[in-house]
């Protein structure tokens, strides 16, 4: 295998669900049984604001009790023992899981369940704790004005020009667990893929991208990521 300077990682939710997480969208629409439309917009947030803290405080319970899987821990060696390359991941999930399992450079494009935004002055606060309309913003003072920091359905995606970055340098794609249907997420490999970058996906089975892909990885990641992390690493011990 050669050596890779630059290391992109894509993760969907199927990295999260070995840690015991459903992907919370069903096919039914609803979203950890509550619908979507009620939860996950700006228009609920503003027509009932203390629904939508209770629903994400909730949330915030389930998901700051999964541990990180095999999967986000050959993340972590990698990007430990890979020596002298930059590696990043873009994370559409919302759990910190990649945090938890030590892994760094992460960017949360969907936000991140421990965090809050105030509306009025933007500032950033992190916490498991509940955060509701009585909550004050540390920054400015303001009561109230605090939004769970998630993208809602319609907002704009987190850190894109950052990633937009990433991928233009990156020599390795890697896409974990996800659907390659939502978008623009599902267009990232085709970006990396025409600047240059080799491109592999590991999935339970066959995404509608496929062909944007060099070399297909199909299993449990969190057994078929730790796997290719050692040919990745014993790849270099080999060169040296």
């Amino acid at each position: 295998m050669e050596k890779f300077n630059n290391i992109l990682i894509l993760t969907g939710a199927g990295i999260s669900a070995e840690s015991g997480l459903a992907t919370f969208r069903a096919a039914n629409g609803l979203w950890n049984n509550h619908k979507v439309e009620d939860v996950a917009t700006i228009e609920a947030f503003q027509r009932n604001p203390q629904y939508v803290h209770e629903f994400y405080n909730d949330l915030k319970k389930e998901l700051q009790k999964a541990k990180p899987n095999p999967a986000h821990l050959a993340i972590t060696r990698l990007q430990n023992e890979y020596k002298d390359a930059n590696i990043n991941i873009v994370t559409q999930n919302v759990d910190t899981l990649h945090e938890k399992a030590g892994n760094h450079n992460v960017w949360h494009v969907h936000g991140q369940i421990n965090q809050a935004v105030c509306l009025n002055c933007g500032h950033i606060i992190e916490t498991f704790a509940d955060v509701d309309t009585e909550t004050i913003c540390p920054n400015c003072q303001v009561q109230g004005m605090m939004k769970p920091n998630i993208v809602f359905f319609g907002e704009n995606l987190l850190y894109m020009d950052k990633v937009d970055n990433l991928l233009r340098d990156c020599d390795l794609f890697l896409s974990i667990g996800t659907s390659g249907v939502v978008f623009p997420a599902a267009a990232f490999v085709q970006t990396a893929k025409y600047h240059g970058a080799k491109t592999f996906e590991f999935n339970l089975e066959m995404t509608s991208n496929n062909y944007y892909f060099d070399r297909h990885i199909f299993g449990p990641a969190g057994t078929t990521l730790p796997a290719f992390v050692d040919e990745m690493i014993n790849s270099i011990k080999t060169a040296d």
